[in-house]
């Protein structure tokens, strides 16, 4: 079993930065890659960025590539999402996910198994 637990949320005008963190706990040596989705009431979770086991592997959305930074610290078992130049469209609740495998999509969510509480963004003009 794997716990995640979000942290730094928080509201920010247009251009600003926030930095999330998602502290994993338990069996993280199984894990094969982590990863922050995003949703907003009545819309279909989006996958932000993904960062795959040993960290030298990243991959990220259209939507926040070049504005949002991924990372992990091993010794810290805490993932990062670094963002900048938000905008309002990065307003969501912002999800830390994990999992054991993933397929051809790691941005597509249906294969993460464990999953964080959420932290909500919220991004004003």
């Amino acid at each position: 079993q794997v716990e995640l637990v979000e942290s730094g949320g928080g509201s920010v005008q247009t251009g600003g930065s926030l930095r999330l963190s998602c502290a994993a706990s338990g069996d993280i040596y199984r894990l094969w890659c982590m990863a922050w989705f995003r949703q907003v009431p009545g819309k279909k979770r989006e996958g932000v960025a993904v960062i795959y086991r040993g960290g030298d592997k990243v991959r990220y959305s259209e939507s926040v590539k070049d504005r949002f930074t991924i990372s992990q610290d091993n010794a810290d078992k805490t993932m990062y999402l670094q963002m900048n130049s938000l905008q309002t469209d990065d307003t969501a609740i912002y999800y830390c996910a994990a999992a054991d495998y993933v397929g051809a999509d790691p941005l597509d969510d249906y294969e993460y198994i464990y999953w964080g509480q959420g932290t909500q963004v919220t991004v004003s003009s």
